[in-house]
């Protein structure tokens, strides 16, 4: 059975590099032998988090599709940008209000339950987001999912894309392989144990 992969980017930006990390990780992905779900969070509008809000007219159905995803894929791979060395307001938004969800209707509904996720980031500068990546490593820890050491974080990324969307380097494009198998793997594994 092929692992199924959920890939998004934090990102809504018309060519952001974080979308472009995003689509290096599909075609690795499936190159690897995942299934690969590859979404827009543009896609998935959502107010705030707020609990009055969420008190007065439950949980936004943007938020429950997007539960309904998670919960529907055996792992996730987030490609952030990194704001002020952490993370993006959306990427927190989308992950917070996610996290509301305990039902979908009368069925329990646990979108991050057994999730196995892996992070990548992208930036301008030389550090590639990676100071991003451990407050969202600590996020989504917090919500329950198991986090995969190897991460791609690609820096100047203004210059890391061939023509045909490739890394240019190849250090960076190993750096994605290793974190796709790692993912493909600890999601097998993840799977084997159910």
């Amino acid at each position: 059975m092929l692992p199924k992969i959920l890939v998004f980017a934090g990102s809504n930006r018309t060519g952001a590099y974080s979308g472009q990390v995003a689509n290096v990780a599909v075609r690795t992905l499936v190159e690897l032998g995942a299934d690969v779900t590859r979404i827009a969070l543009i896609d998935y509008p959502l107010p705030l988090m707020d609990q009055d809000l969420e008190k007065e007219k439950g949980v936004p159905e943007n938020a429950m599709k997007l539960g309904r995803l998670f919960a529907a894929h055996d792992g996730i791979l987030i490609a952030s940008p990194e704001y002020n060395s952490s993370i993006p307001p959306l990427v927190k938004n989308t992950i917070d209000w996610v996290s509301r969800i305990s039902k979908d209707g009368d069925k329990p509904l646990k979108p991050y339950a057994g999730k196995v996720v892996a992070l990548c980031s992208s930036s301008d500068g030389n550090f590639g987001g990676a100071r991003g990546l451990y407050h969202l490593r600590s996020v989504m820890m917090n919500v329950g999912t198991q986090i995969i050491t190897e991460q791609c974080s690609v820096p100047r990324a203004q210059d890391a894309f061939a023509e045909d969307g490739s890394f240019k380097d190849e250090r960076t494009a190993k750096s994605m392989q290793r974190a796709c198998q790692s993912l493909i793997d600890h999601t097998r594994f993840a799977i084997s144990r159910r």
